[in-house]
């Protein structure tokens, strides 16, 4: 029987450790935190059942457009955060032990301790052995015939700018705030910082959002950044453009962000949103043989193989795209790799996100950015939401659908959505992009009526040729 050790357990890990353990392989995951990882306790979903409360906040606050007004006027509706944040970590507990469960269920090992490489022999190759080390220091060797590095990676911080876990936060010490913030300074505004300026701006607190950068969201689709902007500043939110952080002191009860071109910033707290490091220090990766890129991020090939022979990565750790999705793909594409199933090289213009900010920004595919460059010959079609009939019973203004489809064939290759639950309007999207479906293919389903999903469908008719 194949022997796999797994070492970490979030979606990189425990998806391959369900594959491996399905096609007969005898599978232990070492896991230092809790099965699920980083996803499942202190990222995805803690934040998303966050931003799950800042939604309904952000529901009732345009209730009034649809008629509807609070009873015995009753003020404007308050969330008590200690609660907020007790639900967040119940859930995210509860969700590790279910997939703890069904590892366990499924015949999986999940041992409790930190797991690194073993190259004692002095080789300098993996030899394919993990020595565990549980909380009271004691130690137990896996030997494996496959290894799969899952370890994940940390918030970023600088120096000039350390947590205390206090008043100066990084996005894993938000949820043991009990009080809302009185005023919020979010340094970053990519991914993470946008999506809790966003969370915390309808919990009704004071947000001021510091990007480096002379936009919001960066790395996103530049109409959809700007959608996201707009909105920021209509409900309140300071957003300072090409700002960057020096420092971040607390002073006590008052936080203050020194930029570096001298100006001040003060608030109440602080979340620091500046990106990730990968969890690969002290784990034998060296001296194993496993070459780390950049930033000290595993490098792997597109079925997650490091350069150990044997030896494969998964997930944040490898910086290949820090989504869980991605992780899950890279693990369950390891295993099925190692042990001989039917497997494809991941692709990545396949690959859907979301932005789970108020309007949310959903992405799959080429990107505007790469069509402009010339990168991919595409022709665009962006629909705006206002002008479809649900968007207006549901008194929806922002947002729009965007294709990207080839000249003369048709074939779709990219789309983005900006609007209320874009996480799910992406998906025909996504399912087009990956099939290779043309323009005519998507516009002649049906769409139900009314509906936002017709602006997808409208798009595509939109982007209907005539053939000569």
């Amino acid at each position: 029987m194949n022997r796999v050790v797994v070492v970490g357990g979030g979606p990189g890990g425990y998806e391959a450790a369900l594959v491996a353990a399905q096609l007969g392989a005898d599978v232990t995951v070492v896991d230092t935190d809790g099965v699920g990882g980083s996803a499942v306790l202190t990222d995805c979903v803690p934040s998303k059942t966050l931003i799950a409360t800042a939604e309904l906040l952000t529901d009732l606050e345009e209730a009034a457009e649809l008629g509807i007004r609070l009873a015995g006027g009753a003020g404007t509706p308050r969330a008590d955060l200690h609660r907020v944040n007790e639900r967040v970590k119940r859930l995210a507990l509860a969700q590790s032990s279910d997939i703890e469960s069904r590892l366990v269920g499924e015949g999986v090992r999940v041992l409790r301790g930190r797991g690194r490489l073993d190259s004692s022999d002095g080789t300098g190759r993996a030899v394919l052995r993990v020595v565990a080390t549980g909380a009271d220091g004691t130690e137990e060797t896996l030997e494996a015939e496959a290894v799969l590095l899952a370890t994940g990676a940390s918030p970023r911080t600088l120096p000039t700018a350390q947590p205390d876990g206090e008043r100066i936060l990084t996005w894993e010490q938000v949820y043991d705030l009990r009080e809302v913030p009185e005023k919020l300074v979010v340094v970053g505004s990519g991914v993470t910082g946008a999506e809790f300026a966003s969370a915390y701006n309808a919990l009704d607190v004071d947000v001021t959002l510091v990007s480096s950068r002379d936009r919001v969201l960066p790395g996103e689709d530049a109409d959809a950044a700007r959608v996201l902007e707009e909105v920021f500043e209509r409900r309140g939110m300071t957003v300072l453009g090409r700002s960057r952080m020096q420092s971040v002191e607390r002073r006590g009860d008052t936080v203050v962000v020194t930029l570096t071109d001298g100006r001040t910033v003060e608030g109440s707290h602080c979340l620091l949103a500046l990106g990730s490091v990968p969890n690969t220090d002290g784990i034998g990766l060296e001296e194993a043989g496993v070459a780390l890129g950049k930033g000290g991020f595993v490098d792997v090939d597109r079925v997650s193989r490091t350069s150990a022979r044997g030896v494969y990565a998964a997930g944040d750790c490898t910086g290949v795209l820090m989504l869980a999705s991605v992780a899950a793909m890279q693990g369950r594409i390891a295993m099925w790799h190692f042990l001989g199933d039917a497997v494809a090289p991941i692709d990545l213009r396949t690959v859907s996100s979301n932005v789970f900010t108020a309007p949310e920004i959903a992405t799959v595919g080429w990107t505007q950015s790469a069509v402009d460059a010339g990168e991919v010959d595409a022709e665009c079609q962006m629909l705006p939401l206002a002008g479809n009939a649900r968007a207006k019973m549901q008194g929806v203004r922002d947002g729009f659908v965007k294709l990207f489809a080839r000249p003369g064939t048709g074939i779709l290759v990219g789309g983005v959505v900006v609007g209320p639950r874009a996480s799910e309007l992406i998906f025909p999207v996504s399912i087009a992009v990956s099939m290779s479906m043309t323009v005519d293919q998507l516009a002649h389903a049906f769409t139900v009526y009314p509906s936002m999903s017709g602006s997808v469908a409208e798009a595509a008719r939109r982007l209907h040729r005539v053939q000569p």
